[in-house]
């Protein structure tokens, strides 16, 4: 019995298409060889950072200004005389005025003889204008005082922009009542605000010539200090 190939099964005819098929496969791998190509791994960098040239940058903290809310409406001044806090400071130096030569001799003559005499210490104190020249000496006190303050009250003038600024301070005022009984040499010796100070020697200088004081029956020039306080109420 013969035994035949299936044609379906035969293979051998297409012997030549896979040998064809192989020889392409093999050229392909052979061209791939020769072109495939390798590189050399190089660690990328991306740099150093050198913390040396860093500079911390130092955010500056401000303070937003609250700004203040308006002040309210001053009060009325009002102005008093402390009648128990008067100070009697150290004596001051009086200058004269021009004069000519033969006058100059003549006060400095009075000068080596005449001295300031503190007010609390002078055997008769100056008397106020209105005050009773047979009063006692504590009575004359009382009376001086009343009559300043009386003074002060009557004329004084609160400095508007003071006013304004709700400023209020004690001035003292230190003068010199001279033997001829006029106020002179007056002084702010203690206090701030330059109104106020303007305003308290406007005052003391338009105090009125008293009767001065004595010493031995003399005449005497005598120093005084007035606490002036100047109030917002």
């Amino acid at each position: 019995m013969n035994l035949k190939k299936n044609p379906k099964y035969d293979l051998e005819h297409k012997r030549s298409y896979f040998t064809q098929i192989g020889l392409i496969i093999s050229l392909l791998l052979v061209i791939v060889a020769f072109e495939w190509r390798t590189y050399d791994r190089v660690a990328s960098s991306l740099g150093t950072l050198d913390m040396l040239d860093l500079e911390e940058e130092i955010i500056p903290l401000t303070e937003k200004e609250l700004k203040p809310p308006p002040p309210p409406p001053p009060p009325p001044p009002k102005i008093t005389i402390v009648e128990d806090d008067i100070v009697i400071e150290e004596e001051l130096d009086i200058e004269d005025a021009e004069t000519d030569e033969e006058e100059i001799i003549e006060i400095l003559e009075e000068e080596e003889e005449e001295e300031l005499f503190n007010f609390a210490v002078v055997e008769q104190q100056p008397i106020f204008p209105g005050c009773s020249q047979n009063a006692s000496k504590d009575e004359n006190y009382i009376c001086f005082q009343k009559g300043i303050g009386k003074h002060i009250k009557e004329n004084f003038e609160y400095p508007q922009i003071a006013k304004e600024m709700g400023i209020s301070e004690k001035i003292f005022v230190e003068f010199v009542i001279s033997k001829s009984g006029a106020i002179s040499s007056a002084r702010v010796v203690r206090g701030q605000d330059k109104y106020l100070r303007e305003e308290a020697l406007r005052l003391v200088n338009a105090i009125p010539t008293m009767i001065p004081a004595k010493q031995r029956g003399k005449s005497v020039s005598v120093t005084f200090t007035l606490p002036i306080n100047f109030s917002l109420q």
